[in-house]
């Protein structure tokens, strides 16, 4: 079913959306999840978790050209507050490495001005994206968005753990200097 059919559901509340929705984008939804987690159980929690918060919060919104990127971003929030809760201190440990790559090239605002300036700061991270080749930002995408490991990332794109590595410390270089480029004072 299309999108915005689906949605159109949503807006109407029609149960079937939830169906629908998890008919379409259950496995990607749960493997989202699972990347993050490492749990059969609790990315299944997540994911339903997920359908909930669409149905609470797409009256609101209509998501209709971007409904899966909706979903994932919810379930990739749920997913990450569950590992805080439940304090799952190895995987904790690997979000707070990620989280300090990007430190270093993405400033970590702390009060409520700073915050304002998330959407400009997306659009500046989404250009940026659109500059690197398909190799170089599907790299970055799967560390920085789906919390790929290094070893999974070299499996995936069949190369060395050490071109990954390069790569993604190179794409944060860039990122950096794009974001001066902007008017951001890292």
């Amino acid at each position: 079913m299309d999108d915005s059919k689906i949605v159109e559901m949503y807006l109407v509340r029609d149960e079937d959306a939830i169906k629908q929705t998890k008919e379409k984008y259950g496995k990607r939804l749960w493997s989202l999840s699972y990347g993050i987690v490492c749990d059969y159980q609790t990315a299944e929690e997540c994911e339903n978790d997920a359908y909930m918060e669409a149905w609470s919060t797409i009256p609101p919104h209509e998501p209709k050209s971007y409904f899966y990127a909706f979903l994932a971003r919810i379930v990739r929030h749920i997913s990450l507050n569950c590992c805080r809760n439940r304090d799952r201190l190895k995987r904790s440990a690997f979000i707070c490495e990620l989280n300090a790559e990007m430190e270093q090239c993405i400033p970590s605002p702390d009060d409520v001005g700073c915050r304002l300036d998330d959407m400009v700061l997306r659009e500046a991270i989404n250009s940026f994206l659109q500059t690197l080749d398909d190799e170089k930002r599907n790299i970055f995408v799967r560390r920085y968005w789906f919390l790929d490991s290094i070893a999974s990332i070299s499996k995936r794109f069949n190369c060395s753990e050490s071109k990954v590595k390069t790569t993604l410390f190179r794409c944060r270089n860039q990122l950096r200097e794009h974001l001066e480029t902007e008017g951001y004072i890292l």
